[in-house]
């Protein structure tokens, strides 16, 4: 793969909460599809000096790639639900990297018996396993969850690399009815999500917070509605009774997402917060759907940028336990680089974000390989990049 730096920012993004902005660096090293090095480019004169291509940053922002954390693939890079083909690689020019399944409940005669519910699954993990759409890492085959699954059920998916389960879409008769599946997916190591809020266009049947309190997964899926949101006082329930990480969704309700983000914020558990797109779906295919949840959390929840950023990247990387979504050596090398966009009253991407302008994607990067030079999706930058050697993508 050969080495490829990205230098000259003036802001790092670092995807984690802890410390969301990293002081004194301006140069990412990717070598071999990871992260080597991240520093100073002084620092790293060896590598800048023995790169196959520099990208200058001209003074803008480095970040990790944006995860979503509830994309409703199928197979391969189609949509059936808007019809839509290759939408995953325009989804990588909005900055998202890495896609992790809410559930492949699109599929058309998604079947419903234990044998074939396994076998969707186990069939979508497979297909995605190498697979890469414009680039992007695509965490597919999450078991939706029925009441014909059994416990050896959950152990033969799991033995078949499965680590995803989506519960609110199974045939039972009341949705505690399926809390013994959903601990036998958790047992076998799998990362359980709950649809919450209103019924969904694709079967999704209407859970409350006393009901997704009750069943105990590891997230509470779109908890600001997908796209009917939980009452305030059902997410201040789950906010303050519950240890489980809570989904907000551009394909959402907007006044509830500020509200829990802000309630977290208040009671100290943004980390609990997860950032995903819930789509395709009737909002359609929204290649910005992260990037533009990041913005509104930024520019009408008030958190700073890098704070935002975190809880679409390192957040969703500690929840679903993946090796993405953040700028630290032994990293994948998914990056990005941020401007502001041309005739915007900001001058950074940062400062873009706070006033409500979707930032200029210059450059995507995943697994080390330049994937847009700039994005096809976002504004024309105020101040592009500029590579040392020509570019061919």
């Amino acid at each position: 793969m050969g080495t490829l730096v990205l230098t000259g920012a003036a802001t790092v993004f670092s995807g984690d909460l802890a410390e969301p902005l990293l002081p004194g660096v301006d140069t990412v090293v990717c070598r071999d599809g990871v992260i080597a090095a991240v520093d100073d480019a002084d620092r790293l004169a060896a590598d800048l000096e023995a790169a196959d291509q520099v990208i200058d940053l001209r003074g803008g922002t480095l970040a990790p790639g944006l995860i979503d954390s509830h994309g409703h693939v199928t197979f391969g890079d189609y949509s059936p639900r808007q019809r839509a083909v290759d939408y995953l690689a325009g989804y990588v020019h909005g900055g998202i990297t890495t896609t992790v399944s809410a559930g492949e409940v699109h599929v058309p005669g998604r079947p419903r018996s234990a044998a074939g519910v396994k076998a969707l699954a186990v069939a979508a993990h497979s297909c995605f396993a190498e697979y890469r759409p414009g680039g992007m890492r695509v965490h597919a085959g999450a078991v939706l969850i029925e009441p014909t699954l059994t416990e050896a059920d959950f152990a033969e998916l799991a033995g078949c690399g499965v680590r995803l389960a989506k519960f609110g879409f199974g045939a039972f008769a009341h949705p505690l009815d399926g809390r013994d599946q959903v601990r036998w997916a958790q047992a076998h190591g799998m990362t359980v999500m709950c649809h919450a809020g209103g019924a969904s266009a694709a079967g999704g049947a209407a859970h409350n917070g006393e009901v997704v309190l009750a069943l105990r997964p590891n997230v509470c899926g779109h908890a600001n509605g997908g796209p009917t949101a939980l009452s305030p006082a059902e997410a201040e329930l789950l906010l303050t009774e519950s240890d489980m990480a809570l989904q907000v969704v551009q394909a959402g309700n907007l006044r509830a997402a500020l509200h829990l983000v802000r309630r977290a914020a208040e009671c100290e558990q943004l980390h609990r917060i997860v950032v995903g797109s819930d789509t395709p779906s009737g909002f359609g295919v929204m290649p910005l759907a992260v990037l533009k949840t990041v913005l509104e959390l930024t520019a009408l929840g008030g958190l700073e940028p890098a704070v935002a950023w975190s809880l679409a990247t390192g957040n969703n990387a500690d929840t679903w336990g993946l090796s993405a979504g953040r700028l630290a050596p032994g990293a994948p090398a998914d990056v990005l680089a941020l401007a502001a966009p041309a005739g915007s009253q900001a001058d950074t991407a940062a400062d873009a974000l706070r006033v409500g302008d979707i930032p200029a994607i210059t450059a995507v990067v995943t697994a080390g390989e330049l994937r847009a030079l700039p994005s096809r999706n976002t504004p024309r930058p105020a101040v592009p990049v500029v590579p040392s050697a020509p570019v061919a993508i």
